[in-house]
């Protein structure tokens, strides 16, 4: 599991690098990674650019179908309500995520949409997994942020 959420975090590191929020994602299927994404809302001035919906995209069009059956997300900030709208739809069945989001956390912290079940798919959540390494990454990336519009 660490494994995964490592390329999670090498993922957001990438972010990080053009600026971007780092958030990291990849999708396993039976111990190979499908799909890799990270934030690039900025860069592609796209609101659906996040690190989800970049590796889902990935992973379905690796596949060549959108149902991603059998896969694992893992994620180093819990999903907002748009990527866990599109983890449902897309059959995910299991997320695997770092940080909590408690201002847009969707995935058990504002709310838990993937296991609501009204909806016709469940999904099982692992949350917590490198809490510290994935939070540092916000953590200090906002840091850093307002010190150089500080000093700017």
């Amino acid at each position: 599991m660490d494994t995964y959420m490592r390329e999670a975090i090498r993922e957001a590191k990438k972010a990080e690098a053009i600026g971007e929020v780092p958030i990291g994602a990849v999708i396993v299927r039976d111990g190979e990674i499908i799909g890799r994404g990270y934030n690039l809302r900025e860069t592609e001035k796209d609101p659906t650019a996040h690190a989800e919906m970049v590796a889902i995209r990935e992973a379905a069009q690796r596949l060549g179908e959108w149902r991603l059956a059998g896969c694992t997300l893992y994620v180093t900030l819990e999903p907002c309500p748009m990527c866990s709208g599109a983890i449902l739809l897309s059959r995910i069945d299991c997320l695997v995520y770092g940080a909590y989001d408690p201002k847009g956390g969707c995935s058990g912290t504002l709310m838990n949409l993937l296991n609501d079940p009204r909806f016709n798919h469940q999904v099982t959540v692992m949350d917590g997994i490198m809490e510290a390494e994935c939070g540092e990454l916000l953590t200090s990336f906002f840091r850093n942020l307002r010190k150089q519009r500080k000093e700017g």
